[in-house]
């Protein structure tokens, strides 16, 4: 009994508990900022373009003006200030001998683990956001067609090319 209550987080909606409770390291913490001035550079254009619509629209039909518009950067700031934080706690991962497991979400849980001898090739991405920020994410190429590619987002640009080198050591191995 008490193994499976160690398995099992007492809280199900700790994202550091189940982390822990898996195994898992997380993400960098700069991930975060990365999600959010991704967000900010969604949102915002949105919010606009919600004001805009409720200044013309809103005399035409005699309507309440400003009530769209602040309903459009209420949901603008909770997008930019709360879910970005909330979706970086959801990863996890482990490099593990032989495998990569990554799991990520909430409320559907997605657990991938990837053999070392079904991975094909490995691909380290930066995009600007990122590489403001120092990090990277690790994309790994499996054989078959069926969530044949496994993304990790937020590591460290060193730490996602180490990954990505012991990784390709491991199949240079395997086929050797």
């Amino acid at each position: 009994m008490t193994d499976i209550a160690a398995a099992h987080p007492t809280d199900p909606f700790d994202p550091a508990a189940i982390n822990a409770a898996e195994g898992l390291d997380p993400v960098d913490p700069a991930f975060t900022h990365v999600l959010r001035v991704t967000a900010l550079l969604n949102m915002v254009p949105l919010a606009i373009g919600l004001s805009v619509a409720d200044r013309l629209l809103m005399p035409a039909i005699d309507g309440p003006y400003g009530l769209v518009t602040t309903l459009a950067w209420l949901v603008a700031a909770a997008v930019v200030l709360v879910f970005p934080s909330r979706r970086a706690q959801r990863w996890g991962f482990k490099i593990g001998e032989g495998q990569l497991r990554v799991a990520r979400g909430w409320l559907f849980r997605t657990d991938t683990i990837v053999p070392f001898v079904r991975v094909q090739h490995i691909d380290v991405g930066q995009g600007p956001i990122e590489r403001w920020f120092g990090l990277s994410h690790l994309i790994v190429h499996t054989s078959g067609t069926h969530n044949s590619t496994v993304t990790l987002p937020g590591l460290p640009a060193d730490l996602a090319a180490a990954m990505r080198e012991t990784i390709r050591r491991h199949i240079q191995t395997d086929f050797a």
